[in-house]
């Protein structure tokens, strides 16, 4: 599923091309992905011009005047900008076509992702209200994330992937961030000491801030808005590398399941 660095590099590589666009036109190609898609009030923003094109957690916001678009890519989703009208492939479900000739296709092949609808205030939409901080925000400091976890009992790494807690990061930042660390993923969140939490707090920032730097991972199904795969996945240090010798210290990498997800972590390293 596409995290935080991936919808991010989505956003930038489509912003320049949208942002002060009117929407010329919508084309729908099926009626739902992971829930109904709303076409009819959509059509309404026909007309409409683009204020502002944001990010909160793994959600992007397309706003007008009118309305705000809200987009999750859900597990295989992407967003690509087209400079001109192109045959649809089966899984291009939808088309926002602008007046300045380019289109934005959204394209989702296991259609888990979303297009929603809203007139009132987006973040405060039921899908968006209960989240977490920002990752790479001033509110995820030492104080925030020890308020947060001191009664939590379970893994750092479920805590950490807790959408309610902080946004945007999914199982391989953590994976990564938790390495980073020097944190056993199974460690018991409420039981981090403050020396601990400030390691796993750089480390978040500085995985996040890598990965959009070099555009997002390659992995899975996700490709950027040119249609180019981004690249970080040739920096991780240990997801998806069970079984493989530890970038530090050559000890075999080993992997457990944790909340249904597979975490690879160093034996010696995390501990």
């Amino acid at each position: 599923m596409p995290e935080l660095p991936e919808v991010e590099t989505t956003l930038r590589g489509i912003q320049p091309f949208i942002q002060h666009q009117v929407i010329a036109q919508l084309v729908f190609r099926r009626a739902n992905l992971r829930w109904p898609i709303p076409t009819t009030d959509l059509q309404r923003l026909v007309g409409q011009s683009i204020t502002a094109v944001k990010r909160r957690g793994k959600y992007l916001l397309l706003s007008t005047d009118l309305a705000t678009i809200i987009i999750h890519l859900g597990m295989s989703g992407r967003l690509r900008i087209l400079d001109k009208p192109a045959i649809a492939d089966k899984h291009d479900h939808v088309d926002i076509i602008f007046d300045n000739g380019y289109l934005l296709r959204f394209t989702d092949p296991r259609r888990f992702g979303a297009l929603l609808y809203s007139e009132a205030d987006p973040y405060q939409h039921p899908l968006l209200k209960q989240l977490g901080v920002e990752p790479l925000s001033r509110q995820f400091c030492v104080d925030y994330l020890k308020r947060r976890l001191q009664d939590k009992r379970l893994a750092i790494k479920s805590a950490l992937m807790d959408q309610c807690i902080v946004v945007g990061v999914g199982n391989i930042y953590a994976t990564e961030a938790l390495f980073i660390a020097g944190i056993h993923p199974l460690k018991s969140a409420r039981t981090l000491a403050l020396v601990d939490l400030k390691r796993l707090l750089k480390a978040t920032k500085s995985i996040l801030r890598r990965a959009i730097w070099h555009g997002g991972s390659s992995l899975k199904d996700f490709l950027n808005s040119e249609g180019k795969p981004g690249y970080f996945s040739q920096k991780l240090q240990v997801y998806a590398r069970a079984g493989l010798p530890c970038v530090r210290c050559k000890s075999i990498l080993a992997s457990i399941r944790i909340g249904q997800r597979s975490t690879v972590y160093c034996p010696h390293c995390q501990h």
